[in-house]
Order: C-alpha cells, then structure tokens, then sequence
C-alpha cells in the first residue's frame, strides 16, 4: 500500500472518538503545562508521560502526540509573555516577541506562533509521512554490526549534542548505561548488579528515570536557586489578529522556517534550536524592515516558531525509523514507546504498521486541534503564568509522585510496621542525581538515551561477535557500518560549525542592538 493509503487508514483510526478525545486531552494538558514558566516541552513530557501508561498503546502514543505538540506551542506564550524561554529553542521566540509584549503587540506576537507553529507542523508532518518509508526501507538491510554502528552513531551524536561539553556529554552517557546493565541478562540469564534486591532484577523502569530527573530534579534546582526574582507577566492588549501588514510579513517567514527546520531536526544531533538560530539570521537577511530587528519584528517570531515546530516533526523521522533520539524531548518519547514493549526502528514499521502511521496522522489532528484551541484561550494561557512558584513546584512534586505511583509503584517492602515503594525511593535517589547533574552543569537527556540504548547495543555487539566467532574486525566489514560511523564523524563537526555559525549571528545583533 503505499503512503497515501496508509496515511489514509491512519486518519481514519485517529478520527475515531476514542482517540479524538485522547488527542484533545494531550493537547490540552500539553499546552498548560508547557506554557508555565520555566518548564519547556521535556519536562512536559516527561512528567505527563505516567498518565498515559493505562491507555492502550494506540490511545497512548495518540495522546503522547498531542501533548508533544503542545508541549512545543506552550513555550512560545511563555516567551512572548514573561520573556522566560523553557528551552534553548525558544530563546530567538522572547528575542523579538517579548520586545512585541512590550509594545502593545502581545496578541499578534502569539497569533503568528500558533498559526506559524500550524503552518511547520502540517507541512513537516506530512514530509514525515513521505521521508520515512525511504529511510525503513534501507534500514531494513542493516545486520547486528550495522545496528551497533547505529547506536555508536547515536551515542556520539547524544554526547556531543547535549551541553556545553562533550566530556561532560560523555559522563552522562555513561551513567546512562551503567544503569542499562543493572538487571537480568537476557542472553545468559544471570543477575547483575541487583545487589540482592529483588525489585532491582527487572532493570530500572525508564519512566521512572525520565520523570525524576526531568520533574524532579528540575524542582530541586528550582528551590536552590539563590535568585527568585520577580517576573512580570505582560498583558495581551489590543486585538489578537493579525493585520493585512503582519500577514505579508509572516507567511515567508513561516515557510521559510518551515524548510530550513525539517531537515535540521531530522539531523543526528541537529536540534530544534539550530533551525531557529538558523531562521532568524535568514530573515534579518531577507527582511524588508532590519531596522525592526531587536526591537519586535513579527518575522522574528515567524520564522523561528515555525523552525521550532518543524524541527519538532523532524526528530521523529530518526526516532521513529531507526529509533535513534535527537533531542530531549525524543528521548522521552522513547521511553514512552519502550513502556509498552515496541521499540522505534524500521521494524516498528513492519510489525506495527497500523499504530505507527495512525501516531502519524494523530499529529495533522492535534495540530489542527492546537490552532481551533490556542487563539481563543490565550486569556486562559496567561492566568495560568500568574500561579506563584512554590505552588508550582509543590505541584509538579505531587503530580510526578501520583504518577509514578500510578505507573508502577506497587507497595513492595516494608520500613518497620510502614509499608512503602521501592519505586518511589527509586524516583527520590533519580531526583537527587538529577539536581546534581544540573548544580555541576552535566545533560541530562544521555543519562535517559544510555539507559535505552546501552542494552540494546550490547545485544546487538554481542549478536555481530556471535556471527563472528570472536572476530571483532565484523564490525568494520559492512559498507553500511563505515557509512554510520563516518556519519557519526560528521555529526559531531557539522553540528558545531552549524551551531557557532548560528549563534553568532544572533549574538552579533545583540550586541548591535545594545550599542
């Protein structure tokens, strides 16, 4: 069958009213808690991902795609509005947006995200449909030692992606995959690292990895801070359309942003906030109005959103075809597909074929449901940026705590005559270890990928040596595995060049704009 039918039968699945109200309350939740500040699409995830554990797995990843997108769109009020980007991605969004804010022109500032965030995300999910059958079909020739170059090719890209520093990168990664060995052996049987601990042998539950230190650890270092300095929401005034002006100024800019973020997102280690450093110097280039520039060009808001969301659609390629993160958010998404036992990768196309492009066409249906909801509760949105810090905090400590319980936190020791969770002591010692990471400035998106990837790797590693007899020169004898590895070369070299190239472009108006 080809694209257009199988998009078409996924359309069909995702229309159901099942699965429509799924996708309204992923989109819904997405949004609300993405646009509260400080908490950028990651976090969002990582946190709601326990209330999608009892659905079916269809219901699941339908409502896993709308609180992703919503989780992107939700940043983009934040910005505007507090001058408080959630993630690296947002940070050209407050750039000009908040200078918008500021201005009296809040409303057409959120107007050209939302319709700039549909715009990328209809275009980029529809590239996606169409880009990943090609890539299932060349991955479905890969053998065991190819499938280790893939992971080589992800550990180097996650390493050298993720921070400031590739050592530190590397450091996080490793704590990742020591984890990933804790448990049962599946090949020989034998328990490692269990300590005794019976509750050890089934491994460490990626969920609750993911939502300690995401939620948890972030709290922490929330309630650290020494700084707690009053932020000013800004009101929206005016009307929140658009004018005819700031229509002809907006739609290059979304296509534009559109192009330029699809294909950086799909990049192994391309991240969304290349594309929107990338946008921003194409449309001070291209503008009609530079003199604008650092002080609330709509198309400073236009091109950037629109890479942001692109590139949000553009990370699922890798992911879902070749099951490779390429950013934070990604990683968690993997942890949400491993939940229900299906690991991303071209056999994920063979096998569940049905799930895989109904989750595709989930994301056209929360996109429209996104644009339908956004505009006419941007009110709601910005009561929702007034909620003081501590109950915020104190909120998501509650809500990652009921979620793990609900997930996967049975009763199963007992302190004295008190009974409690092994999980949730699990969720504490993972919350601490990621306030850690953050007070000494290690990522924490390897710690998660290490802890997915690192047994699967060995499995593969250990299947190519088995085919070998010992012989590790197996591992370099596939045309494909060069490929990967030069791959993995270039992923770590064209990214940085990428990134100092963008980033300075942004910085050098910056610093324009101040003198």
């Amino acid at each position: 069958m080809d694209t257009f039918g199988l998009l078409a039968d996924g359309l069909l699945a995702a229309l159901q009213a099942q699965n429509l109200l799924y996708a309204l309350i992923g989109v819904t939740l997405g949004t609300a808690v993405g646009v509260l500040p400080g908490i950028g699409p990651a976090l969002t995830v990582a946190l709601l991902l326990p209330v999608t554990y009892r659905l079916d797995p269809t219901g699941s990843l339908i409502m896993f795609a709308g609180i992703y997108y919503g989780g992107m769109y939700g940043g983009s009020t934040t910005s505007i509005l507090l001058n408080t980007p959630g993630e690296s991605a947002s940070i050209v969004t407050a750039l000009e947006g908040n200078k918008m804010a500021r201005k009296g022109r809040g409303g057409p500032a959120l107007a050209t995200a939302a319709i700039g965030s549909f715009v990328a995300g209809l275009i980029a999910t529809l590239a996606l449909a169409f880009v990943a059958p090609w890539v299932v079909k060349a991955a479905l020739a890969f053998g065991p030692a190819d499938y280790f170059a893939l992971m080589v090719l992800a550990f180097v890209t996650v390493s050298a992606a993720f921070g400031d520093s590739a050592l530190r990168g590397v450091t996080a990664l490793f704590i990742g995959l020591g984890l990933g060995v804790i448990g049962i052996d599946l090949q020989t049987g034998q328990a490692r690292l269990a300590f005794g601990i019976p509750d050890l042998l089934d491994g460490i539950e990626v969920t609750t990895l993911a939502v300690a230190l995401f939620a948890i650890g972030e709290t922490l270092a929330i309630a650290s801070s020494r700084t707690h300095l009053k932020e000013e929401v800004l009101a929206v005034k005016g009307s929140v359309w658009m004018t005819l002006d700031d229509w002809k100024r907006s739609w290059p800019a979304w296509l534009r942003g559109t192009f330029i973020g699809f294909p950086i997102g799909a990049m192994p280690a391309g991240g969304a906030e290349i594309g929107t450093f990338f946008s921003y110097a194409a449309e001070r280039k291209l503008s009609r109005h530079p003199e604008e520039f650092g002080q609330g060009a709509i198309e400073g808001v236009a091109g950037p959103e629109a890479a942001n969301n692109a590139s949000a659609a553009g990370t699922l390629v890798p992911l879902l075809t070749l099951g490779l993160p390429t950013s934070a958010t990604a990683a968690i998404m993997l942890a949400g597909f491993q939940q229900f036992g299906l690991q991303p990768g071209p056999l994920l196309f063979a096998n569940n074929a049905p799930l895989v492009w109904s989750l595709v066409a989930s994301l056209l249906v929360a996109n429209f449901m996104l644009l339908v909801l956004n505009l006419p509760l941007i009110g709601l949105w910005v009561k929702l940026l007034t909620i003081p810090k501590p109950w915020l905090y104190a909120g998501i400590l509650t809500f990652a705590t009921l979620g793990t319980l609900g997930a996967n936190g049975a009763m199963s020791g007992r302190l004295g005559p008190i009974p409690f969770s092994f999980e949730l002591l699990i969720l504490l010692a993972f919350g601490f270890l990621g306030f850690g990471l953050r007070r000494f400035g290690y990522p924490i998106a390897p710690v998660v990928i290490g802890l997915i990837l690192g047994p699967l790797s060995e499995q593969q590693l250990r299947r190519a040596l088995a085919i070998s007899q010992g012989d590790p020169s197996v591992l370099i004898a596939s045309p494909i595995a060069i490929t990967l590895y030069v791959i993995a070369a270039m992923a770590v070299l064209i990214p940085l060049y990428f990134r100092l190239r963008g980033k300075g472009a942004v910085l050098q108006q910056m610093a324009s704009d101040e003198d």
